[in-house]
């Protein structure tokens, strides 16, 4: 599975600007209040999204995550590829896992972690996912009158399973392990 975070925030679906070709533009986000933070991963094997909404981006926050995610997938070991963010490493998350897995050879683990190269997010498809759900509600922009039908549509997207781009290709397919 692929894991990443993503920070929706009320500011999202004016991302359309005028630029320089081949440039990037940013444009700041004024009412950062309205944001919601979401940990989701890419299963390869099932084509899915699992998805859930956090109050942010935290050791606390990534272990409940970790902890959705075997419940979502019972009695399945699961690989993690996701970044080198500081939750990622921190020594809190460490002690979750070496407890989680106490005792196993690693062949069993019930949660095996592997990082990306620093600064690589080209590497992780999750990454894709997010845009392409956040060019989905761009699409719509005109229906929100407030932020929570945005957040809305934006976890509805994750259930359609309309995932296809290239990246989501580049690591061959994979079969499921017994």
């Amino acid at each position: 599975m692929f894991q990443d975070e993503s920070h929706l925030m009320g500011g999202d679906i004016e991302g359309y600007v005028w630029g320089k070709t081949n440039q990037r533009v940013e444009v700041p986000v004024v009412n950062e209040r309205e944001k919601q933070t979401y940990f989701g991963a890419l299963d390869l094997v099932e084509g899915k999204v699992v998805v859930q909404a956090h109050e942010k981006g935290n050791t606390e926050c990534q272990i409940a995550y970790l902890n959705f995610l075997m419940e979502h997938y019972e009695h399945k070991r699961l690989l993690i590829l996701w970044d080198g963010a500081s939750y990622h490493r921190s020594h809190k998350l460490r002690e979750f896992l070496s407890e989680l897995n106490d005792g196993l050879p690693e062949s069993q683990w019930r949660i095996h972690c592997v990082r990306f190269a620093p600064n690589q997010p080209k590497q992780n498809p999750i990454e894709d996912v997010w845009l392409q759900a956040k060019n989905w509600l761009r699409q719509y922009s005109a229906w929100f009158s407030s932020f929570r039908p945005m957040k809305q549509l934006f976890e509805l997207f994750f259930t359609l399973d309309v995932f296809d781009f290239p990246k989501i290709h580049m690591y061959g397919s994979f079969s499921k392990i017994k």
